[in-house]
């Protein structure tokens, strides 16, 4: 006798087995995230039954992840809003935005290297790593060093 709900129940499983996984990556929080889509709505809960409080339309935008539940994260966004968003809505990619006044990008990690391009604040970069101070960014096709104290996002 055939059983049409088992292969329900078994694609069910499938795909409840893989959003554990995801939700179950260990990070600890804090971590930081970045928006994946063009368009992102925060929640006042960790359910598509509660309100949205605001939509993001910044790609990239970095995030830190302040609490986990199930499929969702808790995060709080540059301007210190807390809201709850979709896994799915987020990705791990490195990202800052600039924070505070203008922002020198230079050649090299250094107040006296060539300085290569002025950054307003609002501009979002995608960050490779820092040390000493200074933060190796991308933003678009330009690449070059910012001082940490200008950036806020993953640049621990």
């Amino acid at each position: 006798m055939k059983r049409p709900w088992a292969h329900l129940a078994c694609a069910m499983l499938i795909v409840a087995a893989g959003g554990s996984a995801d939700a179950q990556s260990g990070k600890r929080v804090p971590y930081w995230a970045s928006l994946a889509k063009g368009e992102a709505r925060m929640r006042v809960g960790p359910s598509l039954d509660y309100p949205a409080s605001w939509i993001y339309q910044r790609r990239d935008l970095p995030l830190k992840v302040v609490e986990v539940y199930s499929n969702w994260r808790k995060v709080e966004d540059p301007d210190g809003t807390q809201g709850w968003m979709h896994v799915r809505l987020l990705k791990d990619e490195p990202t800052a935005i600039v924070r505070g006044g203008i922002a020198d990008m230079r050649e090299r990690p250094s107040t006296g290297a060539k300085l290569l391009y002025r950054l307003e604040p609002g501009v979002v970069g995608r960050v490779s790593g820092c040390s000493d101070g200074w933060c190796s960014v991308a933003v678009g096709n330009q690449r070059g060093y910012v001082p940490a104290q200008s950036l806020w996002g993953a640049i621990q």
